[in-house]
């Protein structure tokens, strides 16, 4: 199901607490996350321009984005990212862990 990892996607948490957790992700080209699912739902926010790659299990999309490019998905989803682009990829993911203590 996942992609074949020779270059994992670096995470760095910037922030963790019992209602939210941002973490960084960097990818190098062809940089992978590795096949995972989220606890809670989330936002990425883009860092960089990139193209993003992701397998949810039975198909592969390539999704262009921009820098400032957001999105939001519900929790439980799994699913791999790659870095389709000949460039780093950078974005930001934030987690909502309790949403009514924000």
């Amino acid at each position: 199901m996942a992609f074949e990892c020779t270059v994992p996607a670096v995470p760095t948490v910037l922030h963790d607490d019992d209602a939210s957790r941002i973490t960084r992700w960097d990818f190098a080209p062809g940089a992978v996350t590795g096949w995972h699912s989220h606890g809670w739902p989330y936002f990425v926010v883009m860092i960089t321009d990139g193209i993003m790659r992701v397998h949810n299990g039975t198909s592969v999309s390539d999704t262009v984005r921009k820098a400032g490019d957001s999105y939001r998905r519900p929790e439980g989803v799994e699913h791999d990212v790659m870095n389709a682009s000949d460039a780093p990829m950078a974005f930001v993911e934030i987690e909502i862990k309790k949403p009514d203590a924000l």
